[in-house]
């Protein structure tokens, strides 16, 4: 001690030497403009980012990160609104957690405490309390859509979702559609969305193997508003969470099931016993739904279902029985691959004359559909205005005969690769079918032939305006000119890929239509030349708005007289023709011209040339087609690209 005291401040503290060897550390007990020593073992009240530990310099952590969860929680639920929430949960993902985990119910506990005293307070101004005035931000009427897809698909974004929409009206509508990555979405995003977003009404999972019953049910618990659910591809949900969504959600209307192998009949029993106001089911490819299921959803909800959708299931008979005399309110019926099914099904739906509200009835690869069982359909159905055949191999001329003078009250007919129909099928159907018959469209039927002999007198077909003919070989030019004659009122054209007509046969038919014609299309029609465009723009081209002549054997003259005559023309396609630079010149020349869409598209001789007259075009085009347009540079459309900055241009 003497030596203390005596110290002059000349001599060396200890003599032997600094007790640290190096100098550094012995500043660690220094502390700037101080003087003063301090124990190793004081806390530190300097304020630093780093201290020293283990013989190194670490980051100190903040010190409301030291905080547990649940005080952090009790904070953020106690916040006065959405913004400042929505603040702190872009702090950090571990502060977005907690923020989207807190439920509605649990914000701002101390409210009711807060009106009472704002009641209090206004009660000499005569004024009552708004719910704004107190917490604007806990309830929403669900205005606001979102969707993630592929990659996007994260559980950060759903906890993003759930804490940004809160205060922006409130999430009605979210779409996810998952990809093959690690960090997809899983039960923690959808708990997130069931505690921030409980006006959320229309939820679409698709591809989402990560997602399990207990999302879903997180889901069913939190969104009671629930309305449309659809569930695509997501192999991990079973029964489990449609018994939560049915408890959960009874206000469900539309319910799709899409690829849910592990979904059976259990589930839809418990969505039929507690959703009674059910209108839309779609269920395809689940192979352990049967008949029980389905029975259960059409005999519960006998008023209320309008549109039913079954596609690749193992029902039976049975189900269409129940289908014929349940589904009273039935709009709308789509049946495709059902191979259980059998020619007694459809009688038996049939006669089960149940379905007098039947507007649209499509049936496809279903070898239950024969002559006798959609015959029955026919006639049960008087309300039946739209019909869609397809691959059905048992579907004979006597059959399409009799359903379309059983449907009376049929609009479009539509078939497609019906290979037992044949022309003398074609032409029953178009005259019995009434007078209500608007649209007929035949595609990949191989079995229609030409006409050898003339048809004996027909009334004509006078409310036709739409006829499709698609891919049917055995059409020809004995077919077109006996349609000229039936069908003078047509406004909509379509004969694709029809490699056996020609001038003589289209030619009638063009002159027949009395009304006008408003769409053409005469792709892959390889034996058609001029005349027949020329025809079109003299007789029509005062109507016609969309010509497509894919494939023809047209040149310059067909523009020429399509720019002559046709001013309403917004959608033109004469890709793989034989048309040159003179030809887009003398489209161009011709105004005015209200071209939209243009489609040059493998024409070999158009080149560079053309560049002022696209330019001159595109003042109105919104669309233009050069692609193996081999004449025309890459220079020329970077140009064009520039000058036509609103039009997208494919090369």
């Amino acid at each position: 001690m003497s030596k203390l005291f005596a110290f002059s401040g000349s001599d060396d503290f200890c003599p032997g030497g600094s007790i640290y060897p190096n100098r550094k550390e012995s500043s660690l007990f220094f502390y700037p403009n101080q003087d003063v020593y301090f124990p190793p073992c004081k806390r530190c009240r300097v304020s630093s980012p780093f201290v020293f530990a283990g013989g190194k310099f670490e980051q100190k952590k903040p010190s409301i990160e030291i905080l547990p969860d649940e005080c952090l929680f009790e904070i953020f639920r106690r916040l006065p609104g959405g913004q400042e929430r929505s603040t702190c949960a872009c702090v950090s993902k571990r502060w977005l957690t907690l923020v989207s985990n807190i439920r509605r119910d649990e914000i701002n506990d101390n409210k009711t405490t807060q009106a009472s005293d704002l009641e209090y307070e206004s009660t000499d101004k005569k004024g009552g309390v708004s719910s704004e005035d107190v917490d604007s931000d806990v309830e929403g009427d669900g205005y606001l859509s979102r969707s993630l897809d592929g990659k996007k698909a994260t559980d950060v974004r759903l906890a993003s979702i759930a804490v940004g929409t809160a205060s922006r009206g409130g999430l009605g509508k979210l779409f996810i559609r998952g990809s093959k990555s690690r960090y997809g979405v899983t039960t923690v995003g959808l708990r997130a969305i069931s505690r921030g977003c409980p006006s959320l009404r229309v939820l679409s999972l698709w591809n989402l193997s990560s997602v399990g019953d207990e999302g879903l049910c997180e889901i069913a618990n939190g969104c009671h508003q629930l309305e449309k659910l659809d569930l695509c591809h997501c192999p991990s949900i079973t029964d489990k969470s449609l018994l939560a969504v049915a408890k959960g959600c009874t206000n469900l209307t539309d319910l799709t099931i899409e690829g849910c192998a592990n979904i059976g009949n259990e589930g839809l029993q418990a969505i039929a016993r507690s959703c009674p106001n059910l209108k839309y089911v779609s269920i395809k490819d689940c192979p352990l739904v049967g008949d029980q299921g389905v029975a259960s959803l059409l005999s519960s909800a006998s008023y209320s279902l309008t549109k039913v959708k079954l596609q690749a299931l193992s029902i039976t008979d049975v189900s269409l029985a129940i289908i014929g005399h349940y589904g009273k309110a039935v709009t709308d019926l789509s049946l495709t691959s059902l191979p259980n099914v059998s020619e007694k099904g459809f009688w038996v739906m049939g006669n089960g004359h149940g379905l007098q509200k039947l507007k649209s009835f499509t049936v496809t690869s279903c070898r239950g559909a024969t002559d006798l069982g959609l015959e029955a359909v026919g006639k049960s159905c008087p309300n039946l205005k739209q019909l869609c055949l397809s691959k059905c191999p048992f579907l004979s001329d006597k059959g399409l005969s009799s359903l379309a003078k059983a449907a009376s009250s049929l609009e479009c007919l539509q078939l497609e690769e019906c290979h037992r129909i044949t022309q003398f099928g074609f032409f029953c159907s178009l005259i019995n079918c009434g007078a209500k018959l608007k649209v007929i469209s035949f595609a990949n039927c191989l079995g229609i032939k030409d006409l050898n002999s003339g048809l004996p007198p027909l009334s004509p077909c006078e409310s036709l305006s739409s006829l499709s003919i698609h891919n049917c070989p055995g059409f020809g030019d004995a077919s077109l000119f006996a349609l000229g004659k039936l069908c003078p009122h047509l406004q909509h054209v379509e004969l694709c890929g029809l490699h056996g007509i020609t001038d003589a046969g289209v030619l009638p038919l063009l002159e027949s239509c009395e009304a006008g014609l408003l769409k053409v299309n005469l792709s892959g029609c390889v034996n058609l030349s001029d005349k027949v465009v020329q025809t079109i723009s003299n007789l029509h081209g005062w109507t016609l708005e969309l010509l497509n002549l894919n494939g023809c054997k047209i040149s310059d003259a067909s523009l020429v007289a399509i720019g002559e005559n046709c001013q309403l023309l917004t959608d033109l396609d004469i890709s793989k023709c034989t048309i040159t630079d003179s030809g887009i010149a003398a489209l161009a020349h011709f105004n005015p011209i209200n071209l939209q869409i243009l489609s040059v598209s493998g024409c070999s001789m158009v080149s560079d040339k053309s560049l002022p007259s696209l330019g001159k075009l595109g003042e109105t085009l919104l669309g233009l087609n050069l692609q193996q347009c081999k004449a025309i540079s890459s220079r020329a459309v970077e140009l064009l690209t520039e000058q036509l900055w609103r039009c997208d241009i494919l090369f």
